[in-house]
């Protein structure tokens, strides 16, 4: 009886997905639903994600590298402008593109200006109608949008295009399934099995505090507020974490904190149990609040906070 020859296993598949479209698409938390895990902080307010974030999924066929990039948007002033470059150029620099739309309106302007630079585009492209569980849905409307971009730029171009809902999680299998067949065959994973983001733990941090103000505060000031982390201090299971939140003005102070600490407090409570199951450890907040005026203006302090630095 001859002996059976082994099957070599096949090489993982490997690709960074750059997860781009406007804001409010849904791409956070379709990265959050892809991943696994919440890797993105989630808000209705504009600029919410800031910085390129890299979520990272592992199963047997391989693995998916995704890059949540800043809401393309109509930017307003210094900081929504080096928003819009970052998500720009993210998109640039990746095996794979995922332009996710929020299928539940129709079309914006930043929709086709996605559109019309991703027509030209080199890369793989997928486009995601998020959303599907809302009505309307207007799935046709950019269907067509996309032909009349292509028609224009007079190219042909080779488009997946895919119906989910990163909220409720289905057809989001589809996503990864298509996501996977577009991957590349690699030696090794990009990264270690076990890494779900490479996000430095101090701007991860600095996120939560921010998502939690955002959710407090609503439309009262989000634009012009930042989170530094300026200090972890770990003794064993325990972390206290020294945190200062920039505004531009003394007066925004108030709002900052609240009647008598209330809003701040608020914040505490709601962020400490979630950085601390981010890393396993019982996690005690010291928040500061700081008026730097035109932070978002400041080459140092961009830096610190994250929002310069290489992609």
């Amino acid at each position: 009886m001859s002996t059976p020859v082994p099957v070599p296993a096949a090489p993982p598949r490997c690709a960074v997905v750059g997860v781009v479209g406007r804001t409010n698409s849904g791409k956070s938390t379709a990265v959050n639903c892809l991943v696994g895990e919440k890797v993105s902080i989630v808000s209705p307010v504009v600029q919410t994600t800031r910085t390129p974030i890299r979520g990272i999924l592992t199963e047997p066929r391989g693995q998916l590298v995704f890059l949540d990039t800043p809401g393309l948007h109509k930017a307003e002033g210094h900081l929504g402008t080096l928003m819009n470059r970052m998500a720009r150029q993210a998109a640039a620099n990746v095996d794979v593109v995922l332009l996710v739309i929020d299928g539940s309106c129709e079309p914006q302007i930043e929709d086709d200006g996605w559109m019309r630079r991703l027509a030209l585009s080199g890369q793989p492209l997928l486009i995601l109608l998020n959303k599907a569980d809302r009505a309307p849905f207007h799935e046709a409307v950019y269907r067509e949008l996309w032909e009349a971009v292509c028609r224009e730029k007079g190219v042909t171009r080779e488009v997946v295009w895919l119906t989910a809902s990163a909220v409720t999680g289905s057809g989001m299998e589809a996503v990864v399934d298509a996501l996977f067949a577009h991957a590349a065959p690699s030696e090794e994973l990009l990264y270690p099995e076990d890494v779900v983001t490479d996000y430095p733990r101090k701007l991860a941090i600095a996120d939560v505090i921010r998502e939690k103000l955002f959710a407090r505060l609503h439309d009262e000031l989000p634009h012009e507020i930042a989170v530094r982390v300026d200090t972890i201090d770990e003794a064993g299971g325990d972390w206290t974490v020294s945190a200062t939140i920039l505004i531009n003005r003394p007066s925004q102070k108030g709002i900052v904190i609240g009647e008598k600490g209330r809003t701040l407090r608020a914040v505490k409570r709601a962020a400490e149990p979630e950085i601390g199951e981010m890393f396993g450890v019982r996690a005690h907040l010291d928040l500061w609040v700081k008026a730097e005026k035109e932070w978002m203006k400041n080459f140092f302090l961009l830096r610190q906070l994250g929002y310069i630095g290489d992609l």
